[in-house]
């Protein structure tokens, strides 16, 4: 198409005559495209229907390919195709009724793949294209039902009500009819042996826990979260059993999981079920799970020196042997104040039949501490601080102890209400209170350790005067014992010197004796070796000069050997390439040729005779023998005898 060059066409669905430009109005429509028109005015459109002031369409290619509005008609918006797979769904609001050509207002279609569609004017999409449901083996969908209608659940068939529930199970593909909403999706939930959920149905408002084992909640179920109290939330999140967040390193707790604590070795936890009104012990090492109308009990102990009521919270009693310390003012009965820090060795006894009994007492350290607390500053304002100070521990240890029929103190303290016993007291520290008392005791303590420093400096030194006058005689003692025993080793030595000598002489002159007798037999010795090597060296050098004769002989025999087998082969090689020659040249001549060359000497003798006139003639120098019985037989021209030879004629 040439550049400025105006085209018209008339499409075929449009029976007017005017004339546009299809550069410049016309709509070209698509399988995805398609466009919503208006109208403007009443009038009757290119396909010859009557629209009607406002009334709104759509054409697509199924229309026409090409479209030029009408004058009388407004082209709202371009409308793209919707495409739903195998896999997809959508809801359709007021879609319209294709037989008034209406949109049914307030009714809803349900439309799923595999199909391409418009959305008509007045028609919407219901939360858009949604996918099909795919549920595996272990999740199912919660459905409820808005209006009545007829369902089928395999073979038979279900009247569904308004709020009715039900669960839909994989595994399986879903795609819910309009009259039903999907409520959640649910998934099997497995559990272990020492996991668990709490579930509530919602039409008894029971609550049950369910543990180990995978569950899935029923249409009439769902996830019930205990509340606890903060105290234990924070206990709780401080023990090993929950998962930590690595983001924000703290603990956190699925209100909807089943509580579970580890009861610690040598520990017991109580829990109270408010639903049957009865508490029960459990002693670690445990794993408590509690039921859904069960609660911790939550131990207030008093802790820090001195004791302060309400220090430590725990859910957890220790049963000991352990031990605690606490700090206590006394008044002596001469009116000194002292600070007591005492140490207390403490357990529980167990009743198998009343375990409940060691809960009995909320604070148990606060109530050790008060109860022996005054007992001990009973005993002490009955005596005075010097016998205090020099028998405090007894004095304790009966004001707590008490003493049996006996007369003799006991050793330990039992506490009936919950079972609590005090095995040992220590007295760690004893300080006065007031200053000058302090002081006062002070200086008596110096003057105590200053009056038996002096008493244990002066016995030391007598006694190491004593041991020195001692180590004195027995030093002079051992000299003069030192002094008789050098003489008599003195003694010892010179007659020991004197046998030294004597045998020294002696033996020297054995020794050059002997020597020179040795010398003489090695000297011997030596002349015998020497002839016997030189017979040695002899034999040697003669059986070296046959061997090396019998070697040049041995050698020269395989030289001629050899020479001799080397001759020997090249007259075979000689012989060999003669035959060869020979054998050659006669098959280079041929047969023929050789019989030739043989027959050539006798013919010509016998032609020259021929030409002379002569049939036979004899000639010799009468000293080369001649067979005269061969000679005449050819002189009468007979045949030669057998065994004659030709030599006898000669060449002219």
């Amino acid at each position: 198409m040439r550049s400025g060059w105006s085209v018209t066409l008339v499409p075929t669905c449009q029976a007017s005559t005017r004339r546009l430009s299809v550069s410049s109005q016309s709509l070209v429509l698509t399988e995805r495209v398609g466009y919503h028109l208006l109208a403007l005015r009443s009038f009757k459109d290119t396909f010859g229907k009557q629209r009607k002031a406002g009334e709104e369409w759509i054409i697509t290619i199924k229309d026409c390919e090409t479209y030029i509005p009408d004058v009388n008609e407004k082209v709202v918006r371009d409308i793209k195709s919707i495409t739903l797979t195998t896999r997809q769904y959508c809801l359709v609001d007021s879609p319209v009724d294709p037989a008034t050509g209406k949109n049914r207002l307030g009714h809803q279609e349900l439309r799923h793949g595999e199909r391409t569609f418009f959305l008509l004017p007045g028609e919407n999409l219901v939360s858009g294209i949604q996918n099909v449901n795919v549920l595996s083996e272990d999740e199912a969908l919660l459905l409820t039902c808005k209006e009545s209608f007829g369902d089928v659940v395999g073979k038979d068939k279900v009247n569904r009500k308004p709020g009715d529930l039900w669960m839909i199970y994989g595994p399986c593909d879903y795609i819910p009819p309009i009259q039903v909403d999907i409520v959640e999706r649910r998934k099997r939930i497995p559990l272990d042996v020492n996991e668990g959920i709490y579930v509530r149905d919602t039409k008894t408002g029971k609550v049950r826990s369910v543990i180990g084992t995978s569950y899935m909640l029923l249409p009439n179920e769902e996830r019930w979260p205990k509340p606890l109290s903060p105290i234990v939330e924070e206990l709780l999140s401080k023990s090993a059993t929950r998962d930590v967040n690595e983001e924000h390193n703290e603990v956190e707790r699925d209100p909807t999981q089943v509580v579970t604590y580890r009861v610690p070795h040598k520990a017991a936890v109580q829990i109270y079920d408010y639903r049957k009104k009865q508490a029960r012990v459990i002693f670690g090492p445990e794993l408590v799970m509690l039921a859904p109308d069960e609660e911790f009990t939550v131990l207030s102990l008093s802790g820090k020196i001195p004791k302060r009521p309400n220090h430590i919270r725990s859910l957890a009693l220790f049963l000991g042997p352990d031990f605690m310390t606490d700090l206590i003012t006394v008044e002596t009965a001469d009116h000194a104040r002292l600070s007591l820090k005492l140490s207390y060795n403490w357990e529980f006894q167990v009743d198998p039949k009343n375990p409940s009994r060691l809960f009995a007492t909320p604070d148990f350290t606060g109530d050790l501490c008060k109860a022996t607390g005054s007992l001990v500053r009973a005993a002490v304002a009955a005596a005075t601080f010097d016998h205090f100070h020099k028998h405090s521990a007894e004095i304790i240890q009966t004001s707590v102890f008490g003493k049996n029929a006996d007369g003799e103190p006991n050793n330990r303290l039992v506490f009936e209400t919950n079972g609590l016993v005090i095995t040992n007291i220590d007295v760690q520290s004893v300080e006065p209170v007031d200053q000058r008392t302090l002081d006062s005791l002070q200086k008596s303590v110096q003057l105590a350790i200053e009056i038996t420093t002096k008493s244990q400096e002066a016995t030391a030194r007598q006694e190491a005067e004593r041991l020195d006058q001692m180590a004195r005689g027995e030093l002079e003692r051992q000299k003069i014992v030192d002094e008789a025993e050098a003489e008599k080793s003195r003694a010892n030595l010179v007659k020991l010197q004197a046998q030294s000598a004597s045998v020294e002489s002696t033996g020297q002159a054995i020794a050059e004796a002997r020597a020179r007798a040795e010398a003489a037999l090695i000297a011997t010795e030596a002349e015998v070796k020497k002839a016997k090597l030189e017979c040695q060296a002899s034999e040697i050098e003669a059986t070296a000069e046959l061997e090396e004769e019998v070697a040049k002989q041995e050698m020269e025999i395989d030289h001629i050997k050899q020479l001799n087998d080397l001759e020997i082969t090249k007259a075979r090689e000689l012989a060999a390439i003669e035959v060869g020659k020979f054998s050659n040249q006669v098959s280079a001549l041929g047969t023929e040729t050789i019989k030739a060359i043989a027959q050539a000497g006798p013919e010509m003798q016998a032609k020259l005779l021929q030409g002379l006139g002569l049939k036979t003639v004899l000639l010799t120098d009468g000293s080369s023998p001649i067979n005269l019985f061969n000679a005449a037989n050819g002189l009468i021209g007979g045949a030669p005898l057998p065994g004659a030879d030709a030599s006898g004629l000669e060449d002219f």
